[in-house]
C-alpha cells in the first residue's frame, strides 16, 4: 500500500469536511478546490483565504455545474478531476505519451 502525506491545502480541508476531501484541481487564480460529496461542499483555498461553500447555497445544483462555473470566470491550469472513468482516464494518459 503506498501511503503519501497530505499537502497543507488538503489538511486545511479534511478539518473543513466530514469525509476524507477530493482533490479538485487548481483554477487560474491559484485557488485549490477540494470536493466532499457526502456535505456536496466545495472548500476553496487560496493563500490565507479559505471558503467552504455548500451547492445549496450556489445557483449550482451538481459538482459538473461548480467546476464548469470556474472555469468559465477563471479557467483551470490543473484539473478538474472530476466525473469521467478508467477507460477516459487511460486514453488521456496514453495521448499524453505519445
Amino acid at each position: 500500500m503506498v501511503t503519501r502525506k497530505a499537502t497543507p491545502q488538503e489538511r486545511i480541508a479534511r478539518d473543513l469536511l466530514t469525509q476524507r476531501p477530493l482533490f479538485l484541481g487548481v483554477d487560474g487564480a491559484s485557488a485549490t478546490h477540494y470536493w466532499d460529496g457526502y456535505e456536496q461542499a466545495v472548500v476553496v483555498i487560496q493563500d490565507d483565504e479559505v471558503a467552504k461553500v455548500k451547492l445549496t447555497d450556489t445557483p449550482f445544483l451538481t459538482l459538473s455545474g461548480w467546476t464548469e462555473y470556474t472555469h468559465e470566470e477563471r479557467g483551470w491550469t490543473v484539473g478538474p478531476y472530476v466525473g469521467g472513468s478508467i477507460v477516459n482516464d487511460l486514453v488521456s494518459a496514453l495521448e499524453a505519451s505519445t
